[in-house]
């Protein structure tokens, strides 16, 4: 008798790049294609997975496998590891074993945006992401609004994968507000939006990270909470240069407003203190992602 393993919530998938679109000066959409994609688990608005890159002059991934394969590969030397970045889910098509996922160019210096310059059809790499196997909870997804109440999502350009993909899953009836900065105007894409969420891109052009998304979420958490404000709440300052910042809880109480923040993690900061420790809004109603700091390279 064969004994049946346990499924892991999550697997490595040995994808090939099926096709690669410019959507803006900015971004670019890579559709992976696999044999087992079609086991990749559909859980819809920011579901985080990673992407395991080729080494400086090969076209294809060597990853460890089984159910050790990160402390394998940790343990390789440096110059063997691949580098590994982590990513959202733009939209997954199990039927055509087909999964899209929205890079940012950021200049020609990291591994990730060096890959998705040049990437074309056939390059083949590692999908880290859910098994749709798996009968429980992956893990990955860190938007979790109560059930009435507004939205406010807000993002650089690396946070815009996450929030496109968080309006496409919202109810009809969904109120609220998105606060997206990019770096020119013509970063702007096309979303699928309820009628009761605005949506605005700002555009920073020559300006630094948060110059424009400070100033307007400041202005839109005015608006939205205004004379209702709670007492300010003392907050734990977070050292971003050497802390993550990640702050999500999974049980929201039930609030007039729930906000989503993800991005530079120094910009996200000042949204955290202005917001909790200036407004008073409920620590528990406010997830907050640093997905990136500017000058520290990202790890896995």
């Amino acid at each position: 008798m064969t004994e049946t393993l346990p499924v892991a919530p999550w697997r490595l998938f040995t994808v090939e790049v099926r096709a690669v679109r410019r959507l803006s000066p900015s971004f670019v959409r890579v559709t992976f294609t696999g044999p087992d994609l079609d086991r990749f688990a559909d859980n819809g608005y920011d579901q985080r997975i990673k992407l395991a890159l080729p080494l400086p002059g090969e076209r294809t991934v060597r990853m460890p496998d089984g159910p050790d394969w990160y402390a394998a590969w940790r343990a390789l030397p440096e110059e063997r590891r691949n580098p590994i970045r982590t990513y959202t889910v733009r939209a997954v098509r199990p039927h055509l074993a087909e999964v899209d996922v929205d890079l940012v160019l950021h200049g020609d210096s990291g591994p990730a945006t060096r890959w998705a310059r040049r990437a074309r059809p056939g390059d083949e790499i590692v999908l880290v992401g859910p098994d749709a196997g798996y009968p429980g909870v992956h893990g990955g997804v860190e938007f979790h609004p109560p059930a009435g109440g507004q939205l406010l999502l807000v993002g650089d350009e690396t946070a815009v994968p996450a929030i496109a993909a968080i309006l496409e899953r919202l109810p009809s009836h969904a109120r609220g507000r998105v606060l997206i900065e990019v770096p020119e105007t013509a970063d702007a894409l096309p979303l699928v939006v309820p009628s009761g969420v605005t949506v605005t891109w700002l555009a920073r052009d020559a300006g630094g990270h948060g110059s424009r998304l400070v100033d307007a979420v400041t202005e839109a958490a005015g608006e939205r909470l205004g004379a209702g404000t709670a007492a300010a709440q003392p907050i734990p300052d977070v050292d971003v240069d050497v802390e993550v910042l990640w702050e999500v809880s999974e049980e929201v109480p039930a609030v007039p407003l729930y906000a989503w923040l993800a991005g530079e993690a120094g910009v996200i900061r000042t949204l955290r203190r202005h917001l909790v420790g200036e407004r008073g809004l409920d620590r528990r109603a406010v997830a907050f992602m640093g997905y990136w700091r500017i000058g520290r390279a990202d790890t896995a």
